[in-house]
């Protein structure tokens, strides 16, 4: 009876307040913002935990992936804590592409970056914020460095702030 009791009190006791993690779990509630935002002539397609959005008659064909996902290896702390600087994350990036650049996200109370890089003929921005674990990451692409970043950064200021919450 004790064991009983005991664990209908663990079951009421509240959560830690900074297991939260995002506000918006269905990318599909935020179609119709993400397509106004990048000048509506995107086509989309939405699932809960993706949205694909590409405009094959703009310049340099832009291709752009919204995802939700989880990180819980320790990353989001020691980004937060400065145990892992920005600068550590971009001398990692430029180990794998050494004409990678990365800078900082103001996406609180998430953390997050940036980071612009050339695949081939194609130009790439990959923005990464996570919060209690949860992990928000859109990847864009396009023939011009301006555009995939101009579209990651727009995606971020735009559906950051409604994703991750207070």
């Amino acid at each position: 009876m004790r064991r009983v009791a005991f664990a209908l009190l663990l079951g009421l006791a509240p959560l830690p307040a900074g297991a939260e993690g995002f506000a918006v779990r269905d990318l599909g509630t935020l179609a119709a913002d993400a397509k106004a935002v990048l000048g509506g002539r995107y086509a989309a397609r939405a699932e809960a935990a993706r949205l694909t959005l590409m405009c094959p008659e703009c310049e340099g064909a832009p291709m752009i992936d919204v995802l939700l996902g989880r990180q819980a290896d320790g990353t989001e702390e020691r980004v937060r804590s400065g145990a892992t600087p920005i600068a550590r994350l971009e001398a990692l990036c430029r180990q794998r592409n050494p004409e990678c650049r990365l800078t900082g996200l103001s996406v609180a109370p998430a953390v997050g970056w940036i980071s612009l890089y050339r695949m081939g003929a194609m130009s790439g921005a990959t923005a990464v914020v996570l919060r209690d674990g949860d992990l928000l990451t859109i990847r864009s692409l396009a023939s011009e460095e301006a555009t995939a970043s101009r579209n990651a950064r727009t995606l971020v200021e735009t559906l950051a702030p409604r994703i991750v919450g207070r």
